[in-house]
Parts: C-alpha cells; sequence; structure tokens
C-alpha cells in the first residue's frame, strides 16, 4: 500500500531460521512440499522484554482485533496500577491491580473511585485488601 513500515520485520524465505526455531508445520506443506510456518506474533516492551507471545498454526490467520486490544490493554496498564479483565475492549471498566491495598487504592482512584466486587473467599470478611476491585480506566 505505499505505506512506511515504522518497526522491524523478519524474512526468512529459505525457511532456515524457522527450522532452527522448530517452527515448521509438517502436517501443511506448500506446492514446493516445504512446510509452512506457523504464525507468531511478538510484542517487545521498551526495555526488550516479551510482553506477549500468540502462536497461530499455519492453517489459521492471525486476529489483528485481538492484538490491538493487547497492545491498548498493555500501553493502560504499563504506568497506571490496573489490570484489564477477561474480553474487556477500549473505554470498559478496569481491574485495580492486586497488589494495592484498599488504602492505596483509596488515594490512587479516590476513595469512592473503585467498586468492590465480593468473592466467595471474601464473603462477610472486612479486608484491608480485596482481591477484586474495578475502577473507570484512567
Amino acid at each position: 500500500t505505499n505505506g512506511e513500515v515504522k518497526f522491524p520485520l523478519f524474512c526468512d524465505p529459505n525457511r532456515d531460521a524457522a527450522a532452527k526455531l522448530g517452527i515448521l508445520d509438517e502436517n501443511l506443506k506448500d506446492a514446493k512440499g516445504l512446510p509452512l510456518t506457523v504464525r507468531s506474533v511478538y510484542i517487545i516492551k521498551p526495555d526488550k522484554t516479551i510482553a506477549l507471545m500468540m502462536t497461530y498454526p499455519a492453517s489459521t490467520g492471525r486476529n489483528f482485533d485481538e492484538i490491538i486490544r493487547v497492545l491498548d490493554s498493555l500501553q493502560l496498564t504499563a504506568n497506571n496500577s490496573v489490570a484489564t479483565p477477561v474480553n474487556w475492549k477500549q473505554g470498559e471498566d478496569v481491574i485495580v491491580n492486586f497488589p494495592l491495598s484498599n488504602a492505596d487504592a483509596d488515594e490512587k482512584f479516590g476513595k469512592d473511585g473503585y467498586r468492590i466486587v465480593e468473592v466467595p473467599s471474601e464473603a462477610g470478611k472486612v479486608l484491608d485488601k480485596n482481591y477484586l476491585r474495578y475502577t473507570s480506566a484512567p
């Protein structure tokens, strides 16, 4: 599309690196009889550690909506003391990170800035730190 790619790409036309890495799908072969590679997505953090690895079989296309959702989550949670729940989408409520005590959460999000969802193991108890607390996305 004549757009500029601003991130590194890796090309392995002879599948040499793929063979060394063990990421060939021996069950699916191209017209030349060469095994296809699995499709992997890696998200690398600025400190050069891996934040996400997703691998799909050669027969399955990648889900770019999910990749963008994960990127949104990683960017949101990096510095905000929150986590994203299952099936979270941009703009939905997030979870207060468990390491924060309720007092820390009061300070960070305001006394009424989050809601506690009671889980069975906490029923009837007054705790310094509840397990499941939701707040608005920062």
